[in-house]
């Protein structure tokens, strides 16, 4: 026992300096550590260590060599809850320990983000289980095997080992996370009956799966062809273990939820909006509070949703004339015409769907040789596009990115949905490209981790209003600097605005105003002229969601707030990069904080000669 303290005193060390931030053994230990990054570092870097799954993500301890973690999964015990929520209290009174007169303007920042952050912890404990973790979209079913496939990296036999480790871990963990789900049912906090039948239909598919085709052995087929360094006779004994233990340990892991959730269908109902839970409207407005660090309440953003669907077809029916079609039936008709085309589309066929793949990869590279004009700062981590994994592809979003790991070894990554060809048409890709890659996901997420002498709470701070309202004006961005040239681009662009628009007026249509599930899809067939799996999908996204589908337009609309005020202030000083400067190097923040960066910004520019 104390030889495996030593060790993980050791690994904490070692962590923390592979890291970036050196503690002495006052800075760790002591109630007021000298320096303010010490205080919050320490914080960041306990709560790692206890996330093994966390530490395989962010690959900053392979590199060093330490790979015990990736033996394990998380304990992700509801008793573990009230320890955690006590230990950030507990870091929140103590930011309180560094008056604001004696941080400079960088330590005061990082102070506010702590706040703010600790500063929901309250709402947080009351409101801990309104949410679904089993979901047809980032559920826990699907989350062990994606992230085994994509996080869990083999070049060794240990690393093969730690695998196998793990999978012998997941009775331990689903066995955990059933009891938070039953919490929940106590609670009357249960998914809508679609989203349970989406989750059982999913795991269903899963463990019907042989054994030697399931994910978690074809993936580590694939990552034993990448290697050199591990023999085949060894591969061979590894693989016939990886088949027993998906048999032996993964299926019935995964029988505990389907037995849970077939018992538990009866009692779910099809009012799908948190209105419907107990505190639900409570519970929905610190949803909306914690997507887009506004005050903004549900019926202002129903409105300002339905104002923007309003602009943005108005100016997609001018393009639509130009093009020549029809418009006198109003949008949808004249959408339904343009997205008919059979020329947007790619054959139905792996040959088709791999053509996607390359295609979306030559989208990026051209961006990304371009750009020079725009932005100063690059991230050094490159980036690779990739399917989403086809056992989960049904129910998954149209897109998403996974940030690279700190060591390098694995890429930023985009993932597309290729299941349905009809959702990936040739007009809308550019803007897909550009919103989950570059310039937007990839840039923000890997700039943030890169930035050198920042708090670890900078580099990886959550706020989606920042990151996703980036990604949006991302897309904006690359129109401006002509990567969407022609009008079936720009039509394209447009596209993907208006549905972060329609999503302002769904989301709270669904959560406050007491839409139906059906009710919300019509409005969005209606409003878009999206394919109708991509809108289903959209919808019941939302559903498990609440408020996250709000924060894409709230941050945009501010991020060219503050450009345009930089722009009117600046005036010939004005320089589009020492913007994106200031927005990309400071990491992600709530709105108001981000604000107050371009302020200084801007004050900075003007003091100089």
């Amino acid at each position: 026992m104390i030889k495996k303290s030593l060790k993980w005193l050791g690994l904490g060390t070692l962590g923390v300096a592979t890291i970036g931030a050196s503690f002495a053994a006052h800075e760790w230990y002591a109630d007021k550590p000298f320096m303010f990054r010490s205080y919050l570092d320490r914080q960041m870097v306990k709560m790692a260590f206890k996330d093994p799954e966390g530490l395989t993500s962010l690959g900053f301890l392979e590199s060093v060599g330490i790979k015990g973690h990736n033996a394990h999964l998380d304990d992700v015990d509801p008793s573990n809850s009230k320890a955690v929520f006590d230990e950030m209290k507990s870091f929140r009174d103590g930011l309180h320990q560094y008056e604001d007169n004696n941080l400079d303007e960088n330590q005061l920042i990082s102070k506010q983000i702590a706040l703010y952050l600790t500063g929901l912890i309250d709402d947080f404990d009351k409101f801990q289980y309104h949410t679904y973790p089993a979901n047809q979209m980032f559920g826990i079913q699907s989350g062990f095997p994606s992230f085994m496939e994509s996080s869990h990296q083999v070049a060794t036999v240990e690393d093969a080992e730690n695998y196998l480790s793990r999978m012998g871990e997941l009775n331990r963990k689903f066995s955990q996370y059933l009891l938070a789900l039953q919490e929940r049912e106590d609670r009357n906090i249960i998914p809508p009956r679609f989203v349970i039948q989406r989750v059982l239909d999913e795991m269903h598919g899963f463990v019907a799966t042989p054994a030697n085709e399931n994910i978690l052995y074809t993936s580590l087929v694939t990552k034993f062809d990448a290697t050199e360094e591990i023999s085949d006779s060894e591969k061979a004994r590894l693989l016939a273990q990886t088949e027993q233990a998906i048999i032996d340990s993964i299926y019935p892991a995964y029988d505990l939820f389907i037995n849970y959730f077939e018992a538990l269908k009866p009692k779910a109902g099809t009012d799908d909006g948190y209105w419907h839970l107990p505190q639900g409207e409570q519970a929905y407005a610190l949803a909306l509070k914690l997507f887009t660090t506004t005050d903004y309440t549900p019926d202002y953003i129903h409105e300002l949703g339905l104002t923007e669907v309003a602009r943005i077809q108005a100016e997609m029916l001018v393009l639509f004339e130009q093009e020549g079609i029809d418009t006198s039936d109003g949008y949808l008709a004249a959408m339904n015409t343009f997205s008919d085309k059979p020329e947007y589309y790619y054959e139905d066929s792996d040959e088709g769907r791999a053509q996607i793949l390359v295609d979306y990869q030559t989208i990026l590279d051209e961006i990304n040789d371009g750009l020079d004009d725009s932005f100063n700062i690059r991230p050094k981590a490159g980036m690779e596009v990739v399917r989403i994994p086809e056992f989960k592809e049904k129910t998954a979003p149209g897109a998403y990115y996974q940030g690279p790991s700190l060591d390098g070894s694995r890429p930023g990554r985009f993932f597309a949905n290729l299941y349905d060809i009809k959702t990936s048409p040739k007009y809308a890709m550019r803007t897909l490209a550009y919103h989950e890659g570059i310039p937007g996901h990839h840039f923000q997420v890997s700039i943030a981790m890169e930035l050198e002498g920042m708090p670890l709470l900078r580099r990886f701070a959550p706020f989606t209003a920042y990151s996703e309202g980036w990604a949006l004006y991302a897309e904006r961005l690359a129109y401006e600097q002509g990567f969407q040239n022609t009008p079936a681009d720009n039509i394209g662009r447009l596209t993907d605005e208006l549905l972060r628009a329609v999503r302002l007026v769904v989301d709270t249509g669904l959560h406050h105003k007491r839409w139906t599930r059906e009710e919300s899809i019509a409005y969005m067939s209606a409003s878009t002229g999206r394919a109708e799996r991509d809108v289903i999908s959209e919808i019941e996204r939302y559903i498990v969601m609440p408020g996250q589908a709000t924060s894409y337009k709230v941050g945009m609309m501010k991020i060219l707030e503050l450009r345009q005020k930089a722009q009117d202030k600046l005036q010939d000083k004005y320089d589009i990069r020492e913007f994106h400067d200031a927005v990309l190097k400071n990491g992600a923040m709530p709105l108001d904080l981000l604000e107050t960066v371009i302020d200084q910004y801007i004050e900075q520019r003007l003091q100089q000669a």
